[in-house]
């Protein structure tokens, strides 16, 4: 038991301040249009399609779901810190190994290690700070879950530059950036993940209570297969996934976009990918922490509307500002469901299971995050970017519907033994 002349809550944020470096680490996957477009240069040594190029990225979050869901079942059982080191170790040599790739005839390297190897650890890595965070923080469920993967949005905003600088000292092969970027991931995801730890047996937050917090209330937590017998699960899952399809299409042809619509410089495309990263950083904290106060459903309609609308008008933005300030909007958003989606999560389902069902929920992630950048790749061809984002913007404005079907469950509705009437009425969640 926590003890009752100490502050149990002692050092909980030096925690946040750990999870937010080991996030910062993997969060470099973002950056990844910087490397797509340089694949795509008839300068260097593979000369890959847009198809071609977008596979790495596309496998890589592919596989954050299989990662996330081992991840999240392992922490529940063995605790944080096992499984944030040993996905760290497991994405930087990912990455390293990406930089063994040379030429076109090496995609399958490419697509191996830093799409299958450095995705499996980014998704085991990824889930550990949000399960560990909630648990530290029942008294700041929307904020703290914004904090814990913001990190991971900001991830490009030093990448990209830095890429760009080291992709320009050899373009003909490219690839020779991953060496010096998956050493500097290694070390500061393992120096993020050393700290990591569960609060104690009986930990509380003095002066909180589930009923007097923001979405906490609530009988009971659910087990990962009683989350998975409710609609609930699946209707968030399916926003998750739409959410992400529309945003990470955006990401994936970040800074191919820039300069074949706005008309912005390789270098100059490069630092709009950066700066858009911060909103993606942003949008993780400032969502969930506006769904503290509007609720987890309207926030997320507010995402996806915002989306639909900047996604339409964006094919038709030569205006270097309105096409930033487009962009800038479309990745606050994408980045806000994945603040704001944990915290929902612990509000539905509660946090004891939290990494094996918010885990699960990641398969959306992989699902959008697979035909999001596929299907912008594919519809836009040679340039032809209206129909590519026309197409994606009307999927998220229909997708907005799926936010006023999805009610908390009942705390009751699983339960085969409901307390009798004479105990009073049940509380609902």
């Amino acid at each position: 038991m926590v003890s009752t002349s100490d502050n149990p809550t002692k050092g909980r944020w030096g925690l946040v301040l750990a999870a937010l470096l080991l996030q910062f680490s993997i969060g470099a996957v973002y950056a990844w249009s910087i490397f797509s477009k340089a694949l795509q240069s008839e300068d260097s040594a593979f000369a890959l399609s847009k198809v071609q190029a977008s596979l790495p990225f596309t496998v890589t979050i592919g596989m954050i779901f299989l990662g996330a869901f081992i991840g999240g079942r392992w922490q529940d059982r063995a605790g944080p810190r096992p499984v944030a080191l040993t996905g760290g170790v497991v994405y930087g040599l990912g990455i390293i190994g990406a930089s063994l790739a040379s030429s076109a005839d090496d995609l399958w390297l490419l697509v191996l290690s830093y799409g299958v190897v450095g995705g499996f650890g980014l998704g085991l890595a990824y889930i550990v700070p949000i399960a560990m965070l909630l648990k530290w923080f029942p008294d700041k469920r929307g904020l703290i879950t914004g904090l814990a993967v913001g990190g991971f949005g900001f991830g490009a905003v030093l990448t990209s530059p830095v890429a760009q600088a080291l992709i320009e000292r050899n373009r003909e092969v490219p690839t020779r950036a991953f060496l010096p970027l998956g050493i500097a991931y290694l070390l500061m995801s393992l120096a993020g993940a050393a700290f990591f730890r569960n609060p104690p047996e009986g930990y509380a937050v003095p002066g909180w209570s589930p009923a007097a917090g923001s979405g906490g209330a609530g009988l009971r937590d659910y087990t990962t297969g009683e989350a998975l017998r409710t609609p609930q699960w699946y209707l968030l899952t399916a926003i998750l996934t739409l959410n992400v399809a529309a945003g990470i299409a955006l990401i994936s042809q970040a800074a191919a976009s820039a300069s074949d619509i706005a008309g912005y410089s390789a270098a100059a495309a490069a630092g709009v990918v950066g700066v858009w990263a911060i909103f993606n950083g942003a949008g993780r904290v400032v969502w969930a922490a506006a769904s503290d106060k509007i609720g987890r459903m309207p926030a997320f309609a507010a995402m996806l509307a915002l989306q639909g609308v900047c996604f339409l008008l964006i094919p038709h933005a030569e205006n270097k500002a309105l096409f930033f300030a487009l962009g800038a909007v479309i990745y606050l958003c994408y980045g806000g469901a994945f603040g704001t989606m944990p915290a929902t999560a612990g509000d539905f389902f509660g946090v004891t299971f939290a990494g094996a069902i918010y885990g699960l929920m990641l398969v959306g992630w992989s699902l959008g995050g697979v035909v999001g950048p596929q299907l912008a790749a594919a519809l836009a061809g040679e340039g032809d970017y209206d129909r590519a984002y026309t197409v994606i913007g009307v999927l998220a404005l229909v997708s907005v519907a799926l936010t006023f079907l999805t009610k908390r469950p009942r705390s009751d509705a699983l339960d085969p033994y409901p307390a009798p009437a004479t105990a009073g009425p049940k509380v609902r969640r």
